[in-house]
């Protein structure tokens, strides 16, 4: 039975998937998968026998994705398996950023053992934690994916003005928002309009310190910034300036660091975005299925280094092939396929940035020998027969 490496606690929904065809394992010396929440796999061994690395999650900033992508490992993430739990966090943070909730309770247990004068210190006290309401206010949405599309919709409901900006928004995102969601051409116009700005946006090179003092210039006075995506998208030595000075009236932060925690204005939750059992349900099945599906059958579904590539099964033998997206590889691949007598009956090929992927039905069964001559052809760097 094909051994499956898992480096965290998963949920057992994952094992329940599984375990019919695969041994979920703790150690492996030969696993075909990876399954894994937060370990860091920089530095860590990939051995040959490796096909592919789900992560029960979003951010794979702990997997080496370059390293994973040279040697023909695809990577896999479960976008939107937890987006209702982290749209519901952000939903929160709204509150707790305008209604004063926190400091309220906390003042609130100092009453203990005030007997039947609590009642009357409660009316009297109250007024130290007036807060506004949302309904009314404008909310920016920076990112508009499967979290973003979700937050931005309910605020709708909620009474809130939404405007968004997403330059990679998808077709299907785009047709599920609520109508009145205004698109912004821009982050900075977006800021300049936002009474509250809500961070859904994946973290990468291009996002990193996407709020620091320039961006922060263009908020309006007296904005609340939520951010429950990614620490890195945040320069927290900018925001806590901006906390201080009033520039930004609160931040709401899933990502708590030293420098951040204990800063009037700034509330850290404890990184709790997906922490519900639906969400960490939702997150390991379907990076079960993403990997038993690849594994099985060659198709791919949300990897994060190649691309989305599926096709139904016919014929008698399917070949994978990973490979450079360079002129004249398919010439080369079908060429090599009917030179060994083989007859092709579906083919799809797809490709992303440097790297290109093929699935190939034929109709008789293949062998070693055409897997020999496909590895021959430069350019290719992995042939799987299924």
């Amino acid at each position: 039975m094909k051994e499956i490496l898992q480096l965290n606690a998963i949920s057992p929904v994952a094992s329940a998937v599984l375990s019919s065809k695969y041994r979920l394992v703790k150690e492996s010396q030969s696993p075909v998968g990876i399954l894994l929440r937060s370990f860091k796999m920089h530095g860590f061994p990939l051995p040959d026998s490796l096909l592919a690395v789900a992560r029960a999650g979003a951010g794979v900033n702990n997997i080496p994705i370059d390293e994973c992508s040279k040697k023909g490992i695809v990577v896999f993430n479960t976008p939107g398996a937890n987006a209702n739990a982290v749209k519901e966090l952000v939903l929160c943070a709204l509150l707790l950023s305008s209604r004063r909730i926190i400091p309220a309770i906390e003042w609130t247990k100092s009453l203990k053992g005030k007997g039947a004068e609590v009642s009357a210190l409660v009316e009297k006290g109250k007024q130290d934690f007036v807060g506004g309401e949302i309904a009314g206010k404008t909310l920016g949405v920076v990112g508009l994916g499967a979290i973003g599309a979700m937050v931005a919709n309910d605020c709708v409901r909620l009474g809130m003005n939404v405007i968004g900006y997403d330059p990679f928004i998808s077709i299907d995102a785009a047709w599920g928002l609520n109508r009145s969601i205004k698109r912004m051409g821009g982050v900075d116009e977006l800021l300049a309009q936002s009474d509250y700005v809500s961070l859904n946006t994946p973290y990468n090179e291009n996002t990193k310190h996407m709020i620091n003092a320039k961006s922060i210039d263009k908020m309006k006075d007296g904005a609340v910034l939520i951010n429950c995506s990614r620490g890195e998208l945040v320069d927290n030595a900018a925001v806590i300036e901006a906390v201080k000075s009033g520039k930004i009236a609160r931040y709401v932060t899933d990502f708590p660091s030293d420098e951040l925690i204990g800063i009037d204005n700034i509330i850290c939750i404890p990184h709790l975005g997906a922490s519900t059992p639906e969400a960490e349900d939702n997150c390991a099945e379907s990076a079960a299925r993403e990997l038993a599906d690849y594994i099985e059958n060659g198709n791919i579904h949300n990897s994060v280094n190649f691309p989305e590539c599926a096709l139904p099964r016919s014929g008698q033998s399917r070949i994978t092939i990973i490979h450079l997206n360079i002129k004249d590889m398919l010439n080369k691949i079908t060429s090599a396929i009917s030179g060994s007598h083989h007859n092709i009956c579906n083919f799809v090929n797809k490709s992303r940035g440097e790297y290109a992927y093929s699935i190939i039905d034929i109709d008789e069964p293949a062998d070693l020998q055409l897997k020999t001559a496909l590895e021959s052809i430069e350019g290719i760097m992995r042939v799987r027969l299924i």
